[in-house]
């Protein structure tokens, strides 16, 4: 607001003062002119009367300096002015107050002829207050304070209340704490920024809770999958110490192996997710999805049949080695489910590509086909993991897929067991030109 009024009071007093002067010369000019043609005419009394009201000062001064004609409100006195118009320019408008008798005073000096000798006719306004600059500097000046006292209070008054809801949201926030996220911040009735602000909040404290709750739900049951072959090798271990003559060694070290394996899988998974989450950057490539599967499936040696149905040419944009993954965390699960049969199938979907693996197993009860893809579940039914396997693959299967931007569903397969389909987007394949 200093910025805007201080500039505007300046302008604003300028112009009144030049206004409020060029009012009072014009009648100064009026009044110059009048005696000006009397002392053309041959008339001058010694005592000339002012005839434009306001202008009481009137003097014709010669070019000796001396007074030939005044008024009454200037007799007996010297010349008010020293200024000699000269014939070219034969008006000047000036203000003095050089004069002790008179005070302050708005002139006119104007030159009867253009005769070296002509006299100079002096008419000239005293300076009231009202048309004083400094009254005019004054007013405005007091006009630009008020406005700018009323203009900062009102200010600080709206935006006290815009930030009031600011004040109660941050209030509500230090009462979150890291331990327990399950306090909301009440949002206000309207959809103004505010509003949207509080509902934007609320939804970011809901996932960090949800975020929160699913890493130490993770933390929980990694522990406890690494607490058990650790536990498992502590046992074989000290039994093999406590009666060293009594123990196969070759027995001993295949099943101390599985163990490890079991550890090593365990933790190559939470790496993997972990990169996952974290949303390493991979070099993506055009990648062959009918040729992945059929590599993955030469280099099995699965106890169930595996029956494939493979589209060539169905391609996507992804990593090689996730997608790899994902088919086997998915043949893995199916082998691990199936009776007698596991069915692999691959082709165009509209703009998608599907992946389906079916195995004719016990399925999985729609109570549970979200459930399956966390990590470390365990199923109620006959599918739970019991069967080996680190219970990591499906989580791992579902963050890549979405990863390249697709999804994966459970539902039922034709064989009554369980059915993944993995739908990811077809890769852009280059438009042909069109011959001239």
């Amino acid at each position: 607001m200093l910025l805007v009024l201080i500039p505007m009071a300046l302008v604003v007093s300028t112009v009144i003062s030049h206004m409020i002067a060029d009012m009072v010369w014009q009648d100064t000019e009026q009044q110059a002119i009048v005696v000006a043609a009397a002392v053309r005419g041959g008339y001058l009394p010694r005592a000339t009367a002012p005839t434009v009201p306001g202008v009481d000062v009137v003097q014709v001064v010669g070019r000796n300096g001396r007074v030939i004609a005044t008024s009454s409100a200037a007799k007996n006195q010297s010349p008010i002015s020293t200024a000699r118009p000269t014939p070219n320019n034969p008006l000047q408008n000036l203000q003095t107050c050089s004069n002790i008798g008179p005070g302050c005073l708005r002139l006119t000096a104007l030159r009867v002829d253009s005769r070296a000798d002509s006299p100079v006719i002096y008419a000239a306004r005293h300076t009231t207050a009202l048309t004083s600059t400094g009254f005019v500097d004054a007013i405005v000046a007091g006009q630009a304070v008020v406005l700018v006292a009323c203009m900062g209070w009102i200010s600080w008054k709206v935006t006290g209340r815009i930030l009031q809801p600011v004040d109660a949201i941050q209030s509500e926030l230090a009462k979150i704490t890291f331990s327990d996220l399950s306090n909301r911040i009440a949002e206000p009735v309207g959809d103004d920024e505010i509003a949207r602000l509080i509902h934007t909040l609320n939804q970011t404290l809901v996932r960090l809770e949800r975020a929160t709750h699913e890493q130490r739900r993770f933390v929980a049951d990694a522990s406890h999958e690494l607490r058990t072959p650790v536990a498992g090798l502590r046992v074989k271990l000290e039994e093999a110490q406590m009666y060293p003559h009594d123990v196969d060694v070759d027995t001993l070290l295949d099943h101390t192996l599985g163990d490890i394996d079991r550890l090593q899988a365990i933790l190559t998974d939470l790496l993997l997710l972990a990169g996952l989450e974290q949303g390493a950057r991979c070099v993506r490539e055009r990648v062959d999805l009918a040729e992945v599967t059929r590599s993955e499936l030469n280099r099995r040696t699965d106890r169930v049949l595996v029956r494939s149905s493979l589209e060539d040419g169905v391609a996507v944009e992804g990593v090689p080695g996730q997608l790899n993954r994902v088919l086997t965390n998915l043949l893995d699960n199916a082998q691990r489910h199936a009776r007698h049969q596991v069915d692999i199938e691959v082709r165009r979907d509209g703009d998608d590509a599907l992946v389906a693996v079916c195995d004719d197993g016990p399925g999985i009860a729609n109570a549970d086909r979200e459930r399956i893809f966390e990590r470390f579940a365990r199923l109620d039914s006959a599918r739970s993991r019991n069967h080996g396997g680190t219970g990591l693959g499906l989580a791992i299967a579902r963050d890549v897929v979405h990863a390249h931007s697709g999804t994966i569903v459970v539902g039922d397969s034709v064989t009554g067991g369980a059915r993944f389909e993995v739908r990811l987007p077809l890769f852009p394949e280059p438009v042909a030109n069109s011959p001239h």
